[in-house]
């Protein structure tokens, strides 16, 4: 039996190629349209590379061009660093200049193998050798896969979606071999080191090896096992990512004491829970319950800000006019109205997967175990997904095996069976599994009402990529190194394709930084005057296709984004950019 669990290496790299032929075909056809490092986190994980390559301290997280002059503490983790700055310094003598093009190809593409091998062996796990193509398939069928896993993706989420399966699958398979308790508990206190993010799923986690040890008592070496590798996991992620004299130090955006507290909490209350002669389930329950609200009563108590969440501390007017507004942190409902085809096309595999749960528990009785642990974690998911849809990023790989084995179960079906039914149902499985698939019958579903189509296309959309192309950069890469104002969201690009320094770029943490640039495009013009002279800034970059340029919020009359509009910027700001640039760039004149 043991032979039927593995993957396959053929099959494996069959369905890699077969990928990542398709993403680059993809990245070279749209290369002179779409920037290949479009989104800002990639941009600044890139330059975050360089500078730890350039000496930059393991501890030292300031991006130190970023709020300038001051600088400003990033809340990522190391740990991605590492691996694509050792990759980078790999690539180097072969590549020369291009080593950061080859990086961004290689990177994502690399990380796709494990994506693939996970989804596969999970789906094994629930829906055996049949189960094993779809399994393989579906990942590379996915809108989070093509989004996540293509390249130009730098960021920590495909890392993220990579533990948060492993942790799934891990946590199904100490079941029945509770050594894996451990990879799940490690697998645990990596993502969350890498990034608050995972939090949901290792909150499902906990409680799936908790709820699994009070429905029987022989689970408690896995409940022991997940407990202690989870806290030490934890506890190394800190020692690892934060100097000794900020380990008490309260933050709930990222590794710090508070996580590690409750991780030691978790860890001691499963190694408790294990050792006592708790033998009914109601008595094991109650002595869980207790046990969790302990441990949840003291991290509160220990560091109360962490009720105020990973936003709590930030100044009002930026939650209500910034955080508030960023696209996938709405809720699922809200971003239906203006991308339609990408909300349904993450939710439908997700909702059927839950529905191959269902149906598995009840008609399953041998494997319901599996089935529960396995649904809890796509539920939590799930529930995240409704209030943000940035959470689709988990919950549609994790509904993968799941999907998988539907088409597995409705194949083995359709070759047993005659007629037409069969055949439907296999089709009908894999359409509402494959988000690419329900991505096109929802292209065209919108495209059937013109007006409703039209409404949803973004016309600023190409001059934003526009001016995200490195060629757009070119001309301030050759000048020496000044401070510069820019857009919110055109200030990780810049870091990274010039030498300047910038004010602003979408960051939490540097919230005077964020805070000075609505201020200058959005207040009275001599007020913006007096920031830049503060600042001591010598450019104004923008791109005028950028929401902040054409009034992202509430702006005054005599605001930079007004004066633009209106073709009567003051004197002292002399343009200097080319006619047609997509930048347009100002020299701040004494």
């Amino acid at each position: 039996m043991a032979g039927d669990n593995k993957v396959g290496v053929l099959p494996l790299f069959f369905c890699w190629a077969l990928t990542a032929v398709a993403f680059v075909a993809k990245a070279l056809s749209t290369a002179a349209t779409v920037p290949l490092i479009l989104d800002t986190d990639d941009a600044m994980r890139l330059t975050m590379v360089h500078d730890f390559l350039d000496g930059q301290g393991w501890f030292d997280l300031v991006q130190h061009r970023l709020n300038t002059p001051y600088g400003a503490l990033m809340h990522w983790s190391r740990l991605i660093d590492l691996p694509e700055a050792s990759l980078l310094f790999l690539l180097r003598p072969a590549f020369g200049a291009a080593a950061d093009i080859a990086l961004v190809y290689a990177w994502p593409l690399l990380l796709l193998v494990p994506l693939l091998w996970l989804t596969a062996r999970l789906a094994l796990r629930l829906g055996g050798r049949a189960a094993l193509w779809p399994g393989l398939l579906l990942s590379s069928l996915s809108l989070i896969t093509l989004v996540e896993f293509a390249p130009g993706r730098l960021d920590h989420h495909a890392v993220q979606i990579l533990l948060a399966l492993a942790m799934l699958w891990c946590a199904v398979v100490a079941l029945e071999r509770p050594r894996f308790a451990l990879g799940a508990g490690v697998a645990a206190g990596a993502a969350l080191t890498i990034g608050i993010e995972s939090l949901p799923v290792v909150g499902a986690t906990i409680m799936a090896f908790g709820l699994a040890w009070v429905a029987t008592a022989r689970q408690s070496v896995a409940l022991r096992d997940f407990g202690l590798s989870f806290a030490l996991s934890t506890l190394l992620g800190l020692a690892q990512g934060v100097p000794p004299g900020r380990w008490l130090v309260p933050a709930a955006d990222a590794i710090s004491g508070t996580y590690a507290l409750a991780a030691i909490l978790c860890g001691l209350a499963f190694l408790v829970l294990s050792l006592l002669p708790l033998r009914t389930v109601p008595v094991r329950l109650g002595a869980g319950l207790v046990a969790g609200a302990i441990a949840v009563a003291l991290v509160v108590l220990s560091f109360p800000a962490i009720l105020a969440g990973p936003y709590g501390q930030m100044d009002p007017w930026l939650l209500a006019n910034w955080v508030d507004r960023i696209s996938e942190a709405e809720p699922l409902w809200t971003s239906f109205a203006s991308g339609p085809v990408y909300v349904v096309a993450v939710a439908v595999p997700v909702v059927t997967g839950l529905a191959v749960v269902a149906w598995n528990i009840v008609r399953r009785p041998q494997e319901r175990g599996a089935w529960l642990v396995y649904g809890l974690v796509l539920t939590i998911a799930f529930v995240v997904m409704l209030l943000q849809i940035r959470a689709a990023r988990f919950a549609v790989p994790l509904a993968a095996p799941a999907c998988a084995a539907l088409i597995g179960a409705t194949w083995h079906r359709m070759v047993r069976t005659n007629g037409f039914g069969p055949i439907l149902a296999m089709l009908g499985s894999v359409a509402a599994s494959a988000g690419l698939i329900v991505a096109v019958f929802g292209t065209l579903v919108v495209a059937a009402f013109p007006a409703y189509d039209a409404g949803t296309i973004d016309p600023n959309r190409p001059g934003r990529q526009s001016c995200l192309m490195p060629a757009a950069f070119a001309d301030l890469a050759g000048l020496p190194p000044e401070r510069i104002m820019t857009p919110i969201d055109l200030g990780s690009h810049m870091l990274l394709y010039t030498p300047h320094a910038v004010v602003a770029a979408p960051y939490h943490r540097n919230e005077q930084g964020v805070l000075d640039t609505f201020r200058f495009f959005n207040g009275p013009i001599e007020e913006g005057r007096a920031i830049l002279r503060a600042r001591g800034i010598a450019l104004v970059a923008i791109c005028p296709a950028m929401s902040e340029v054409r009034g992202l919020v509430a702006h005054t009359a005599d605001s930079f984004v007004s004066l633009f509009a209106a073709g009567t910027l003051p004197g002292w700001l002399r343009e200097m950019s080319a006619a047609g640039a997509p930048l347009k760039v100002y020299s701040v004149e004494p």
